[in-house]
């Protein structure tokens, strides 16, 4: 067995393009059922736990003396991790995940603009957002620079997709250090490379979207975009709340990646290879709802907004996931009292 340590080595010698890593797709063709799901797609197992964070939480970028710092507006449940928080939702039903992308270009450091950590980034935005509207607002009219950092080996490089209760969407992508933004309801799939202007011209080539080819199959970033998009254009109208959240994972297992071993040559090469998937979300953005599956747990864990407390005075909690792969069901009062998760260290 090839140690850890040694893969992410290994890593940094190839190009990242090739870890393929998540996806992600809104329903909200039916007003009344707006779902978001994610798969969370990684060459380790990605341990997080699930945190609720209470407003008024101060918050800092950690790039130094123009970083940006906030006190947190709305209160969020999140997928917490050692970095950040790639994936959740905040009380006011705004929605946001966290996807790979190596073709990201942050550009160089600028000490004397305002900036944040890329392992920051989602948590600002679920922070101080209500809607998709007001952050692509505040991104195109008060530039911030977003500075990665190191995990796993790999230089931090990813793309946002947001959506809300409006049914709205946007995706945020970073290229010559400045966001490209494609916001509308339209823009409802994400995967990785290539970015998203690509990846929307090569889904026009396949039946469904204007072209000639068949549905394609393999794990490639790009192939998962296209049977996403397929499948979540084809999903039937649902009756209720419960059918919503089925068929958007019908979708997400529809374009997991199943477990094999790290294939260190595929990754050099650029071959089709799997970085399995570790673990999914849904948010059910109509009923308030954020779900969990981890791929090693034939259960499903969910949490109930309107049932944690986000006030100014709450404290910080956590359901420790990592600790319990047993659970199953509604998970909202079994939260309790821990630290703060901390950001990645940005690459100063």
């Amino acid at each position: 067995m090839i140690r850890l340590p040694l893969i992410f080595a290994l890593l940094c010698c190839f190009n990242a393009h090739h870890l393929q890593a998540c996806s992600r797709v809104f329903f909200n063709q039916h007003p009344g059922f707006l779902v978001a799901g994610r798969n969370m797609d990684w060459i380790d197992a990605m341990p997080v736990d699930l945190y609720a964070l209470p407003r008024g939480a101060k918050r800092s970028g950690l790039t130094g003396k123009n970083t940006l710092e906030w006190i947190s507006k709305y209160g969020s449940v999140v997928t917490g991790a050692s970095v950040g928080s790639p994936d959740g939702m905040n009380e006011k039903g705004l929605a946001g995940h966290m996807l790979w992308l190596s073709a990201s270009n942050y550009g160089k450091f600028n000490p004397e603009g305002s900036s944040l950590s890329v392992g920051a980034w989602l948590q600002f935005y679920l922070d101080n957002f209500a809607t998709v509207a007001e952050l692509v607002e505040y991104t195109q009219t008060r530039p911030f620079q977003v500075v990665t950092g190191i995990y796993d080996g790999l230089e931090a490089t990813v793309h946002l997709a947001f959506e809300d209760k409006t049914g709205d969407s946007a995706v945020i992508e970073i290229q010559k250090g400045k966001p490209v933004i494609y916001h509308g309801k339209q823009y409802t799939v994400m995967t990785n490379d290539p970015t998203y202007d690509k990846q929307l011209r090569g889904l026009k080539r396949y039946k469904g979207f204007g072209g000639s080819r068949a549905l394609p199959g393999t794990t490639q970033a790009a192939d998962r975009f296209v049977r996403a998009a397929y499948f979540l254009k084809n999903l039937p109208e649902p009756k209720n709340s419960r059918e919503a959240v089925a068929e958007v994972l019908s979708v997400m297992r529809n374009v997991a990646q199943p477990f094999a071993p790290i294939n260190l040559r595929a990754l050099k090469t650029g071959e089709p290879h799997t970085s399995p998937t570790r673990w999914r979300t849904v948010a059910d953005l109509s009923q308030g709802l954020y779900f969990y599956e981890n791929s090693l747990n034939p259960g499903i864990l969910w949490v109930k907004l309107s049932e944690m407390d986000f006030s100014e005075n709450a404290p910080i909690k956590r359901f420790a996931l990592s600790e319990d792969l047993e659970k199953v069901g509604d998970i909202s009062k079994l939260f309790t009292p821990a630290p703060m998760f901390s950001f990645m260290k940005p690459a100063l």
